[in-house]
């Protein structure tokens, strides 16, 4: 029973999360006019078009430098300060919710289970082209939307990840290779 509610838990919580849009630090909130698509313009003078050096062979994530102009695997040219990902954890023995939100640009918000903020940083340059490896390497459009057939582990926690359109979810004893990749190029949960 109680793996069940951790699952409801982690669902409604992704479902609220999910709604809420990408957010800007500085607490100015939306620009008018932005609806919060993923393709929609932060500014009128940023152009979301890819720049002939990242079609023709220009600097990408892998060569270790974010690029705002690399487009997604579906195709679409994300916003500049989009978010990479998303991950929340839900479980473990206190029971507790965290969600990480890593933007395009390396920065990352650590948000607990209302939502609040409770730190944020910015990965290196190292860092976050060891985040983009492994989610490239995850390949969210092959992985069924939740992994289950693990052992169970009880006190575990459950996760629910979004990235480029997707969303997967899975428990410490389902976890594929490919997820717990991403979990470890990611921030950590908590502060301590």
């Amino acid at each position: 029973m109680r793996a069940v509610r951790t699952v409801a838990a982690a669902v409604l919580g992704l479902a609220l999360l999910t709604g809420c849009g990408p957010s800007d630090s500085d607490g100015g909130g939306a620009p008018s006019g932005d609806s919060g698509r993923p393709g929609a313009s932060p500014s009128p003078s940023t152009s979301l078009t890819p720049s002939p050096s990242a079609s023709a062979g220009g600097p990408t994530a892998s060569d270790g430098g974010p690029s705002p102009t690399a487009s997604q695997p579906d195709g679409r040219t994300p916003a500049p300060g989009g978010t990479l990902v998303r991950v929340t954890r839900t479980g473990g023995f206190a029971g507790r919710t965290h969600t990480l939100v890593v933007k395009d640009d390396g920065s990352w918000t650590r948000l607990g289970a209302k939502a609040e903020p409770q730190g944020t940083g910015r990965l290196t340059g190292a860092e976050l082209a060891a985040l983009r490896t492994a989610l490239r390497e995850a390949d969210f459009a092959a992985l069924p939307r939740v992994t289950t057939g693990g052992p169970t582990i009880y006190d575990g926690f459950f996760y629910a990840f979004a990235h480029a359109g997707r969303e997967v979810a899975s428990d410490d004893g389902s976890l594929p290779p490919a997820l717990a990749g991403v979990l470890e190029a990611m921030p950590p949960f908590t502060a301590d």
